[in-house]
């Protein structure tokens, strides 16, 4: 049997119910961008699968709400709605699903106020793949943060491609572990994805 704990305002997820479910909607309070990144920037310490609403094509509220399962809440009937923005995020979560089951790494505080960022990372050891995940508040001054990096292989390469920009960097594990990446964000609000992959270890090119 098949069990969705379904929210009661997330009051289900204590560890005992997952052992025989699965969250599909983490939550009832859905939709707005900074409660979801909270929620993501928790739960994610405790439980590898959970899942929530999204209806919209806004990439910062979208990616805001990005889980390995989403409810998708659009209104099929309405012919006049812009369909194109929501095809391009879901083709983003398609790719992007994998690593939300990965490793996971806060690299800011946790920040419930409207003039920060908030940032985490989805790691992957066995392909040398990940994510960071990066969001820059609506109040926020700061158009850039230097994360600190975790469990990557220190002597590896890694190739680190924006998602948007498509602008790519190879950098060392070591370097960005210990002196971190930066990330750009020009709009307030603003979310950032960066995709990275290993591309050689020890001088040997990793396929």
């Amino acid at each position: 049997m098949l069990i969705d704990t379904c929210a009661s305002g997330g009051r289900r997820n204590d560890l005992e119910s997952l052992r025989r479910s699965v969250p599909l909607l983490r939550s009832d309070y859905i939709l707005e961008p900074v409660g979801q990144q909270l929620h993501t920037y928790g739960l994610a310490m405790w439980v590898p699968f959970y899942g929530t609403g999204v209806n919209t094509g806004d990439p910062y509220t979208f990616r805001s709400a990005l889980c390995a399962h989403m409810t998708f809440c659009y209104d099929m009937r309405n012919r006049e709605y812009d369909f194109d923005p929501v095809r391009e995020r879901v083709a983003e979560w398609e790719r992007l699903a994998p690593y939300l089951l990965a490793d996971y790494y806060p690299l800011t505080a946790y920040q419930p106020g409207g003039d920060g960022w908030i940032a985490w990372q989805f790691n992957e050891p066995e392909t040398g793949g990940g994510m960071v995940q990066a969001f820059r508040r609506a109040e926020s001054i700061y158009e850039s943060a230097r994360l600190r990096l975790h469990g990557l292989e220190a002597g590896a390469q890694y190739e680190f491609r924006d998602i948007d920009t498509g602008v790519a960097r190879l950098l060392t594990g070591a370097e960005v572990m210990n002196q971190g990446i930066s990330i750009p964000i020009d709009q307030a609000p603003g979310a950032a994805i960066v995709e990275y992959h290993i591309v050689g270890a020890g001088g040997q090119t990793r396929g």
